[in-house]
This record gives C-alpha cells, sequence and structure tokens, in this order.
C-alpha cells in the first residue's frame, strides 16, 4: 500500500468548505468528475454507504468510517471491484502573514494501490481546487436574477 498527500489553498471560508464536503448533493459542483452521489442520507457520517457516479458513469462504493464536525476533519474507503483506497480529509484555516488567516486550506491523504493514487491524484487535486475557490462555484450563492 502507498500514501499519497494532497493540499490545496483558496478564499472560501472553513465553514463553506466544509459544508461543501459534508452535503452529498454538493459533490458534483466542486468535484467535476462526480456526476451523482447515490446514498440514503443527505449528510456525510459515521457508518453512511453509498456510491459515487462518475461522469464515465463508474460506480464507486464507499463508507464513511469517521467525522469531526468540530475538526473539519472525515475519513471514509472506496471500492471499484477488488481495488480499496481510504481517503482522510482535513480542512483548516489558511493562514496567511497575520494571526488571524484567511480562506481555507483542505489536506487529503490516500492511502491505497500506487497505480490507483497515482491515477487518480489529478482529478483530486483539480476536484480539492475548485472546493477551496468561491468564484468557481454557484452552489452557495443565490440565483441571479436575469
Amino acid at each position: 500500500m502507498a500514501t499519497l498527500r494532497l493540499r490545496a489553498t483558496g478564499p472560501a471560508p472553513v465553514g463553506t468548505v466544509w459544508r461543501r464536503y459534508t452535503e452529498f448533493q454538493q459533490w458534483p459542483s466542486w468535484s467535476p468528475q462526480i456526476r451523482a452521489v447515490h446514498t440514503d442520507t443527505a449528510c456525510i457520517a459515521p457508518g453512511v454507504r453509498g456510491s459515487v457516479e462518475s461522469v464515465l458513469g463508474i460506480s464507486v462504493a464507499f463508507v464513511v468510517e469517521d467525522v469531526d464536525h468540530e475538526r473539519c476533519s472525515w475519513s471514509w474507503r472506496v471500492r471499484l471491484g477488488p481495488v480499496r483506497v481510504r481517503l482522510r480529509h482535513d480542512v483548516y484555516v489558511r493562514r496567511t502573514g497575520t494571526a488571524s488567516g484567511t480562506g481555507a486550506e483542505t489536506r487529503l491523504v490516500l492511502r491505497g494501490p500506487l497505480l490507483a493514487l497515482v491515477a487518480y491524484a489529478p482529478l483530486a487535486y483539480l476536484a480539492l481546487r475548485r472546493l477551496v475557490h468561491e468564484e468557481a462555484l454557484n452552489v452557495d450563492r443565490p440565483p441571479r436574477p436575469t
């Protein structure tokens, strides 16, 4: 098994980034490889099972392992056939030159077969970048009048 670490920073507030993670309906808005999430619940919680449908129509089964809302941290396992990957996500206040910080930093640790991690890394990084950049998304804003 291999381990891969990715991180992205952006202007979106930590609360916004965390909500985008915790609400399944938001995943396709920031993760361009996801078409839909199929589960019986609206939000991540320990033990929640479901599947993520990719834009290519491939369905990947998942189970949420743990969620810590106070620390903005969660982990889950995904499975596609014999390939299994564990992913841990953490969201932090992005620190700048001041003590108050601004925006968010998200970190992802992936554990699984090296080939699977290397193949998925570019898509994961793109998704993380979109996750922390408000301007890339419209789901958190009211619709514009036409």
